[in-house]
């Protein structure tokens, strides 16, 4: 693979595999980054599948447009994010599809980018946008909101235990000077939670990065959404296939997905169903599909992976 966008992609044959392509099928890749799985896509769908890789990331693009070649029009590149799904559609003139993947991992490249500011581990300006045409990066979160409302942050997307201490240490902080990069950030954190809970555990600033790069992103309104109109996107038969990786997503796929399965809002001693809502999808996981041990043993960014599938009646 290409340097350009090198990326480790999980479960790889389980995800492709689940939304049983065919020849003459049309998939989507919604969250294409390196490309692992969009080309299991294609390959499975030879020799006349199409499929379409969207990303809102324009190196993801640009390492697409380079091995993309090989496939000539079986490929369609769409820099977007997902939650323009619909409109990435009806551009393209597809009305429904027959398989959906959504990988919702940061891409190794993303962390390891020491500009694009995801990680504690590199010091690096602080943005964490998945997409920079976006206005609102790490920067300028911490700068504009309030303590009460990093604290929420921190504390809903991180579950933080040290949420409120960090949030006053930010807002101390910024009064003298805004925090402009990574490093001054896991610095304050660091200082911000006490010694002795910092002894055991994963990094300390682990869980405050995640909560900002999913504000920053909106991962989760996004994720929310999107998961709502996947039935209107999905022709009979199809199949949607979430990869999350940590519980507030794969909570939400969850929940997503048994509201579309059960839909009925009728109280339930009511004898009869008066709300006419019937079901969209089924279940085709009762339990999350994880990476094995093998997986987890090549690629450890694996480990907190969770697959949930559904089909389209």
């Amino acid at each position: 693979m290409s340097e350009l966008f090198a990326h480790e992609t999980v479960l790889p044959a389980e995800a492709v595999m689940a939304l049983k392509p065919r020849a003459g099928g049309v998939y989507v890749d919604a969250t294409m980054g390196g490309g692992g799985h969009t080309r299991r896509l294609l390959d499975e769908s030879a020799p006349d599948g199409i499929v379409i890789g969207v990303d809102q990331d324009e190196r993801a693009i640009a390492h697409a447009e380079i091995w993309g070649r090989a496939f000539g029009r079986r490929l369609v590149v769409m820099r977007a994010n997902f939650a323009s799904l619909s409109d990435v559609l009806s551009e393209i003139g597809v009305a429904r599809v027959d398989g959906l993947l959504m990988d919702l991992g940061v891409s190794s490249v993303q962390l390891d980018e020491a500009d694009r500011g995801f990680s504690y581990q590199h010091d690096a300006p602080l943005d964490m946008r998945m997409d920079r045409r976006q206005r609102t990066s790490a920067r300028t979160l911490l700068a504009e909101l309030s303590e009460r409302q990093i604290t929420q942050i921190l504390r809903e997307y991180g579950e933080e235990k040290w949420a409120s201490r960090i949030a006053a240490f930010i807002v101390r902080q910024r009064v003298a000077a805004p925090l402009e990069t990574t490093g001054q950030l896991v610095d304050l954190i660091k200082a911000a939670i006490p010694a002795s809970a910092r002894r055991d555990g994963p990094h300390p600033a682990k869980r405050s990065f995640q909560a900002l790069r999913i504000a920053v992103n909106r991962e989760l309104d996004v994720l929310a959404d999107v998961l709502v109109r996947v039935p209107d996107v999905l022709a009979p038969g199809g199949r949607i296939a979430v990869i999350s990786f940590h519980s507030l997503e794969d909570r939400a796929v969850k929940q997503a997905f048994a509201r579309a399965v059960k839909p009925c809002t009728c109280p339930p001693q009511q004898p009869v169903c008066t709300c006419h809502k019937v079901p969209t999808l089924r279940l085709v996981t009762r339990k999350p599909i994880e990476p094995t041990a093998d997986e987890v043993a090549g690629n450890p960014r694996a480990r907190s992976a969770k697959m949930r599938v559904a089909e389209r009646l």
